[in-house]
């Protein structure tokens, strides 16, 4: 039995949905990305938000970063940026006459790296440890990053010039990946409306304090997955590396990420329990970016996302009282 109280679990609705209210003032519709987004803040996990140009992943990203108490950056990835302008470096002072170092903009709560796959490897990979470990080392130095810390990447996959692909070391830091899409004709008909209306400049005042979001992202690990469902999930997550048509299915990560986002799901439900379809909901945004087919499931034109919701249909859904 959960030993989170039910007051806990109501002030995660309630701030979840100031926020989402908040967060509607600038963006038209998107509703299921907007709680994606607020999951992955429970889950204090990165965002990896994957569209073409003008569907407004920046816009998401600066919307969610002012509606929360917390610092934020933006950092442009190019080919020419360095792992320092990411990191910070160690200077030295002449007019002390010793070294001091100044923070890169990765030491922010929310840090939003806009197309991602522009910088190369090297300064790629300058993200890893922050992601995981919520450290940077500089020079034998370990400094820890500011908490709640989070990171929303946006890329364009249609783009390939100038890219450099993400590794799978560190698509696999991200805890979900989301794609936007276009907006139904009514939503494009608002935004314009927005546009042509709007005479301030959109910012967001913060309805909720970085220590009230870390107050929450306690309360959701706390949030109870019983053991029929705790089955369930790794289940889901096993299947993927036995299909024929996955050359490498999701990891454990893969399951500890599926069971953290049915938590947050739960809690933002008012739930202080996660149902089978909290995990269900999940499945797709935490598994989708963790597979690779093999060359020949591509060829048949089949997708990570069509053969997730396959195999949905195919796992029995667990139901209670069957142990």
């Amino acid at each position: 039995m959960s030993i989170v109280p039910a007051t806990a679990i109501a002030e995660i609705h309630r701030i979840t949905t100031a926020i989402r209210n908040q967060i509607g003032q600038i963006i038209v519709g998107k509703e299921a990305i907007i709680d994606l987004l607020l999951a992955a803040l429970l889950c204090e996990g990165h965002v990896l938000l994957e569209d073409v140009p003008g569907t407004g992943k920046t816009t998401l990203a600066r919307a969610l970063a002012g509606a929360l108490g917390c610092t934020f950056q933006r950092i442009q990835f190019t080919p020419d940026l360095l792992p320092s302008d990411v990191t910070g470096l160690s200077f030295f002072n002449q007019k002390i006459g010793e070294f001091q170092f100044r923070p890169g903009p990765i030491f922010a709560q929310i840090v939003l790296t806009d197309e991602i796959n522009r910088a190369t490897p090297r300064t790629q990979s300058a993200l890893l440890e922050a992601m995981q470990e919520r450290t940077v080392s500089i020079d034998g130095e370990t400094r820890p990053l500011p908490r709640p810390f989070m990171v929303i990447a946006t890329q364009n996959p249609i783009e390939l010039e100038g890219t450099f692909p993400l590794p799978e070391a560190q698509l696999d830091r991200f805890l979900i990946k989301v794609t936007m899409g276009y907006p139904s004709a009514a939503e494009e008909e608002e935004i314009v409306q927005r546009s042509l209306t709007a005479t301030t400049g959109s910012t967001l005042s913060p309805v909720v304090s970085a220590s009230e979001v870390r107050a929450l992202q306690t309360v959701v690990r706390g949030v109870a997955i019983s053991p029929l469902v705790r089955r369930y999930l790794v289940t889901i997550t096993r299947a993927t590396r036995e299909r024929p048509d996955i050359e490498l299915g999701a990891s454990p990560r893969g399951s500890l990420a599926l069971a953290h986002l049915a938590q947050a799901h739960a809690a933002m439900a008012g739930r202080s329990f996660v149902l089978p379809d909290d995990v269900k909901a999940m499945v797709i945004p935490a598994l989708n970016h963790r597979l690779i087919l093999t060359a020949e499931a591509r060829l048949r034109g089949q997708t990570t996302t069509g053969i997730l919701q396959q195999m949905l249909t195919q796992i029995p859904v667990p139901v209670e009282g069957e142990e």
